[in-house]
C-alpha cells in the first residue's frame, strides 16, 4: 500500500493532466461559453507545473516497479513542455475562435498529447516510452485533421498517420530485438547486460538501427523527413505550432533515455548513424528551404536543419554534448513558438498569413511586429547575440571536441547558406511595399507574451549561462 502511495505521488503531475483532460472532454459537451474550457486547460498546465516543482528532489525516484523515473532531467523537461503548451494556448486562442475550432476536444486532445510527452520523458522502461509515444502520436494525428471540412488538413493527417504508424512499427521492432537479446525492457538493466556481454551482436545492432530509424522519424531527421513539410503546410497553423514545438522535448528525452542511457555501451555504433543523419538533415533542410514560397513549408525545412544541429550534440556521446543538445532544443522551441506565433498574429478570419509575400512591407504596417519577426529570424539564422547563435556554437563545439572536424566545417557552411532564406524575410518586411494593408488585431495577452518570447531570444543569447547550467545539471544528475 505504501509503495502504491509513493507511485501516485511520483506520478502526481501526470495524474492531474489525465483527470483534467477527461473533465474538459466532458465539459466541452455542455459548456456554452468555451472560454471556461480555455481557462481550465491553462489551470491544468499550471497545476501540473506546480506539483512537478513541489515533488522535485535531487535524488532519482522510481515508481510502478521501476518503469517510471522521476529525476532532474524529467522534471526540467516537463516544466518546459508545460510552459511551452501554455504559451501555445495563448497564441492559438483567437485563431481557433475565428475558425470555429475553439472546442472542448481541441483542448482535451492537446492535454492528452502533453500527458503522452510527460510519460515519454519519465519512461524508464521501453514499454512506458512506447505507450507515451503512441498517446502523443494518436492525439497529433487527430489534431491535424481537426478542421474536418478542409481537404488539405485531411490529406496531411492521412500522410502523417501512415508514415507515423510505419515509424512506430520500426521503433517497436527494434525494441523487441533489444528485449530478445537482453531479456529486459528496463533501461538500467539493458545497460547492465550490455556492459557484461559484448554489444557487437548482429541482432543488437539491427535492433539499434530500427530504434534510431524510429527516433529519426519522430524528430523529422533525414531520411525520414518526408512528412514534415506536408504536415506543417496542411495542418491548421495552430496545430503546426504544436507539432513543431513541445513534442521535440519528448523526442529529445527518449533519445537520451534509449541511446545515452540504455544503449550507451553501443555508442560507437549509433554515433555513425547520427552523424550521417545530422549532416544530411542540415544540408537538405537548408538547401530545400531556399526554394520555398510558403512560410510554413519554409519553416518545416528549417526545422529539419535545426534537428541536424541537435544531433551534433547527441552524437558527441559526452555529457557536455547532451547538455548542449538540451540547450539547443530549448532554444529551438522558443524560436518556433515565436515564429509561428507571428504567423498566427498576422492571420485573420478567412486569411492565412502563410506565404512569404504576406510579410511584404510589414515594417510599414506594424513596426513592432516586424521587429519581433526580425529578432526571431536572426535567432533562427544563428546571428549573434541571439540564443540561436549560442545554441549552434555549443553543439558544434561538442562535435568538435568529439573529433568530427569535417562535419562541423560542413555544418558552418550550410548555416551560412541557410541564413539566406531567413534574411530574405527581413528584406521583404523592411524593403518591399506592403500587399496587405489590413490592421493587425490580437488579444493583449498574446501581444505581451509574443513580445516577451521574442525578446527572450535576445536576452538568453546575451546571458545564456543560467539556462546552460540548468541543462548541464539535469543531464549530469540523470546520466551516471
Amino acid at each position: 500500500m505504501q509503495n502504491f502511495q509513493i507511485d501516485l505521488i511520483t506520478a502526481l503531475p501526470e495524474l492531474i493532466v489525465l483527470f483534467m483532460a477527461m473533465l474538459i472532454l466532458l465539459m466541452g459537451l455542455f459548456a456554452k461559453n468555451k472560454i471556461i474550457i480555455y481557462g481550465l486547460a491553462q489551470f491544468t498546465l499550471f497545476a501540473a507545473a506546480f506539483f512537478t516543482v513541489g515533488t522535485h528532489t535531487s535524488a532519482v525516484g522510481y515508481a510502478f516497479s521501476g518503469m517510471f523515473v522521476d529525476d532532474t532531467l524529467a522534471d526540467v523537461l516537463k516544466l518546459m513542455i508545460l510552459l511551452g503548451s501554455s504559451v501555445m494556448f495563448v497564441y492559438t486562442r483567437q485563431y481557433m475562435q475565428l475558425r470555429n475550432m475553439f472546442r472542448g476536444e481541441y483542448y482535451a486532445l492537446v492535454l492528452f498529447a502533453v500527458l503522452g510527452m510527460m510519460i515519454m520523458v519519465s519512461g524508464q522502461s521501453m514499454l512506458t516510452i512506447y505507450m507515451g509515444l503512441e498517446l502523443l502520436s494518436l492525439c497529433l494525428y487527430s489534431l491535424v485533421a481537426l478542421d474536418r471540412d478542409n481537404a488539405k488538413s485531411s490529406e496531411a493527417a492521412m500522410k502523417y498517420f501512415v508514415l507515423g504508424a510505419l515509424a512506430s512499427g520500426m521503433l517497436l521492432y527494434g525494441m523487441s530485438m533489444v528485449y530478445g537479446m537482453t531479456g529486459s525492457l528496463n533501461i538500467a538493466q539493458i545497460t547492465q547486460v550490455l556492459q557484461e556481454t559484448s554489444p557487437k551482436n548482429p541482432v543488437m545492432i539491427l535492433g539499434l538501427v530500427f530504434i534510431v530509424a524510429g527516433l529519426a522519424f519522430k524528430f523529422g531527421a533525414v531520411p525520414f523527413q518526408m512528412w514534415v513539410p506536408d504536415v506543417y503546410q496542411g495542418a491548421p497553423t495552430s496545430i503546426t505550432l504544436l507539432i513543431g514545438s513541445v513534442p521535440k522535448f519528448a523526442a529529445f528525452a527518449i533519445a537520451i533515455r534509449l541511446l545515452a542511457q540504455g544503449l550507451q555501451p553501443m555508442v560507437a555504433d549509433w554515433q555513425g548513424m547520427l552523424l550521417i543523419m545530422a549532416v544530411m538533415s542540415i544540408a537538405i533542410g537548408n538547401i530545400s528551404a531556399i526554394a520555398q514560397t510558403n512560410l510554413k513549408r519554409m519553416l518545416a525545412y528549417s526545422t529539419i536543419s535545426h534537428i541536424g544541429f541537435l544531433l551534433f550534440g547527441l552524437m558527441s556521446g559526452s555529457l557536455n554534448g547532451y547538455a548542449s543538445s538540451m540547450f539547443y532544443i530549448s532554444a529551438y522551441v522558443l524560436m518556433t513558438l515565436s515564429g509561428f506565433g507571428m504567423i498566427l498574429l498576422l492571420s485573420r478570419k478567412g486569411f492565412e498569413a502563410e506565404n512569404l509575400d504576406d510579410l511584404k512591407g510589414l515594417s510599414q504596417r506594424s513596426p513592432w511586429a516586424a521587429m519581433l519577426m526580425l529578432i526571431t529570424m536572426f535567432s533562427m539564422a544563428g546571428v549573434p547575440p541571439t540564443i540561436g547563435f549560442y545554441a549552434k556554437f555549443t553543439v558544434l563545439q561538442a562535435a568538435l571536441q568529439a573529433g568530427y572536424i569535417w562535419a562541423v566545417v560542413l555544418a558552418v557552411l550550410m548555416a551560412v547558406i541557410g541564413a539566406f532564406y531567413y534574411l530574405r524575410i527581413v528584406k521583404l518586411m523592411y524593403f518591399d511595399a506592403p500587399q496587405d494593408h489590413a490592421a493587425i488585431t490580437a488579444p493583449m495577452d498574446m501581444k505581451l507574451i509574443l513580445s516577451f518570447n521574442a525578446f527572450a531570444l535576445l536576452a538568453l543569447g546575451l546571458m545564456p549561462q543560467t539556462l546552460m547550467n540548468i541543462c548541464a545539471a539535469a543531464i549530469a544528475r540523470s546520466i551516471q
